[in-house]
């Protein structure tokens, strides 16, 4: 497997911080969030955006990109924020998040914003509509591969077992997921609810080839898109292992999954951010 340099890592973890500092900001006027499932996949974002994908941000609709689905549609604001640090649209435009006739709603838009492939955010309902995106690029004999996000709750829904079984038998090896495993969900742990376990034997199960990474160590990340790319006869998933709120205590303390910020609370989450860049900055220097 290739190792990433340092200056690569550098650059990756800037880019993680950035989106961070975005998605905050973009808070400042007490909009309501699911900020730990946004920051828990930051920086699989980032691997997919900043050192992986094809894409075009000049044409959006350049036919041989690489597509991209955000499956679990309420974490949009680390795909927004994505989008506009690749250039798809103004850095401004995230002040307008949530706002009347913004490009940039609650849920990702395919209609409303440029980059976004699939409006989703109903769990189950975005993996599915990327299945019937990887069988038309099959049909097609098509260069691009089909990449999605998908929360570790969407594996409580019966269309997302529907989804995977009819990807395996269209033996879709250009369709690769990352599963976002931070084990928690809106009504608490996972542990609580339907129980999922053994959730790597369950997708082998359904013969899709599957290994586990990091969801916040890049090359990690990277390894796990390598490795995808051997498979050759079947979908492939990416069990990455996360943390709720990763990068902010303020968040991760928090107990409910859609909130706001107070004023202390972003006060706090900007002393946090501040930290962080401090970090970055040493490691360059």
């Amino acid at each position: 497997m290739k190792q990433l340099d340092s200056a690569t890592l550098a650059r990756l973890e800037n880019v993680a911080y950035r989106l961070r500092w975005h998605t905050v900001d973009i808070a400042r006027d007490h909009l309501k969030m699911h900020f730990g499932a946004v920051f828990s996949i930051i920086e699989m974002v980032v691997a997919l955006y900043f050192n992986w994908m094809r894409y075009d941000p000049n044409n959006p609709q350049w036919e041989e990109r690489d597509r991209f689905v955000l499956s679990k549609g309420h974490a949009a604001p680390a795909l927004y924020t994505a989008l506009a640090e690749a250039g798809y649209y103004d850095l401004d435009e995230l002040h307008h998040f949530r706002s009347l006739h913004s490009i940039l709603q609650g849920h990702p838009c395919r209609l409303k914003t440029p980059g976004v492939e699939v409006s989703s955010g109903s769990l189950g309902t975005g993996i599915a509509t990327a299945v019937g995106i990887a069988i038309a690029g099959k049909l097609d004999k098509a260069p691009w591969r089909v990449y999605v996000i998908v929360s570790d709750a969407e594996c409580n829904e019966g269309s997302t077992w529907e989804a995977i079984q009819v990807a395996s038998n269209h033996h879709l090896n250009n369709l690769v997921v990352l599963l976002d495993r931070n084990g928690t969900s809106a009504s608490g742990p996972m542990l609580r609810r339907n129980d999922i376990e053994p959730l790597e034997d369950k997708w082998r199960s359904f013969n899709w080839a599957v290994t586990e990474a990091s969801g916040h160590d890049f090359q990690s990340l990277y390894d796990g898109l390598q490795w995808s790319e051997t498979i050759t006869d079947r979908p492939a998933l990416i069990i990455c292992h996360t943390e709720k709120g990763r990068g902010m205590s303020v968040i991760k303390e928090h107990p409910e999954h859609n909130f706001m910020l107070n004023a202390d609370q972003y006060r706090r989450a900007l002393i946090e951010l501040d930290d962080i860049e401090k970090e970055l900055v040493n490691h360059v220097n």
